[in-house]
Parts: C-alpha cells; structure tokens; sequence
C-alpha cells in the first residue's frame, strides 16, 4: 500500500501530465488551464490579473516558455530547475 507521500507525488505526476500532455512540459495557457481547474480559489482570490503571468514567469527559470516537473513541482515545495 503506497504512503501519503507516495500517493501525493502520484497525484501531483498525474496532474502534470494531464495538463502537459505528450510535450512534457506546460506552456503558461497548459498553466493557466491547470490553475483554473486545480486551483479555482487562488485564482479567484487573486486581486492581480496577471497571476498568472508572474507565475510563469517565476517557474519559467530557462526563459524558454516551457515549465517541466521539477519547476512544476517546486511551485509547492522550493528551489526552481531549468529543464535539461
């Protein structure tokens, strides 16, 4: 039986994926799109219209227009990686 921690990581795999699709990576629209659906009430408390934009730009470290899952992932947890 998977732990909390491992059930945790699945989810947050899951969702990633679901939202990156075959590409790997999220441009800020897949971005946008999970938040809406996965975060309704930060967004809505967000008194900033562009959220959003600072966000991605915050996990978009490589400047490139793509978030990975490690910068994904540090959206929760920390430090942000350019992908390889």
């Amino acid at each position: 039986m998977p732990s909390q921690m491992e059930h945790a990581m699945e989810t947050m795999m899951f969702t990633f994926h679901k939202f990156a699709g075959d590409k790997g990576y999220l441009t800020k629209e897949d971005l946008r799109v999970l938040m809406e659906k996965e975060f309704p009430g930060f967004l809505e408390n967000q008194k900033d219209p562009l959220a959003v934009d600072k966000i991605m730009k915050d996990l978009d470290q490589c400047r490139d227009g793509k978030v990975g899952f490690q910068s994904f992932f540090s959206l929760i947890a920390g430090p942000h990686h350019c992908m390889q």
